[in-house]
């Protein structure tokens, strides 16, 4: 769904009703509040509104096909409306279209029969939050970590898993691109989300990278809390 578009008519509807509410509440401040709601028909918009509108429209469409009845009694349930608030907060910031449908998609499969509690769900989504798109992809990538295991996925997005050498006489952008993969791949390792397999001698005690002096990795993989997250923002299927 992540190609979907929001029609105009909901977004202009999802903008008014938003900015009239913000002018509402901004004019009960003097002054202050007279100047914020001067430019909050252009500023909200622009940089929140229509962010919160097109999550809106891809969560009905993950949740069209449950009953709205029974949606709706989830409200009744203080982790589950905490969880909507987050999803809304990380939805304002969301700058891409796929960040939208990751958040969409956790809200409404936590309403599935067999979803972890609200809660947990929320937590996860705390999770996603510390987690830039570039880094959502590398812990799809490391769920089939076989060489030429999912290729159609890794062609995709074969700009950003594309391997980089640094060694000496490498470029100043050869050693930064490493530099940032090496990141990505540290912050999965430390969030919990990504296991490494160290190498070892024959003795049995770990080998050592020459060029970082830490434990040589022969190999990672999504963790049991990766593959959950994956499964809650639909980036794979139920196993």
């Amino acid at each position: 769904m992540s190609g979907d578009k929001l029609p105009d008519e909901i977004k202009t509807n999802a903008i008014d009703y938003v900015v009239s509410g913000a002018k509402a509440a901004l004019g009960v401040v003097p002054f202050a509040g007279s100047l914020l709601a001067e430019v909050a028909g252009s500023i909200i918009p622009n940089q929140r509104v229509d962010r919160i509108a097109d999550f809106a429209f891809k969560l009905q469409a993950r949740i069209e096909q449950l009953e709205e009845a029974q949606v709706r009694s989830e409200l009744n349930d203080e982790d589950f409306t905490d969880l909507l608030e987050e999803s809304l907060r990380q939805a304002s910031r969301a700058t891409s279209d796929d960040r939208r449908q990751y958040l969409a998609s956790l809200v409404a499969n936590s309403l599935s029969s067999d979803a972890v509690e609200h809660a947990e769900s929320k937590h996860l989504m705390r999770v996603l939050g510390e987690l830039n798109d570039i880094e959502v992809l590398w812990l799809r990538f490391f769920h089939v970590p076989t060489i030429g295991g999912d290729e159609e996925f890794r062609e995709l997005h074969a700009g950003v898993f594309r391997h980089v050498m640094a060694a000496m006489g490498s470029s100043r952008e050869e050693l930064d691109d490493r530099a940032l993969q090496d990141s990505y791949k540290d912050r999965l390792v430390r969030l919990g989300l990504v296991s490494e397999h160290i190498r070892k001698n024959r003795d049995g005690t770990p080998e050592y990278d020459k060029r970082t002096g830490k434990p040589a990795v022969s190999y990672r993989e999504a963790s049991p809390l990766g593959r959950l997250l994956l499964r809650s923002i639909g980036m794979i299927a139920n196993e």
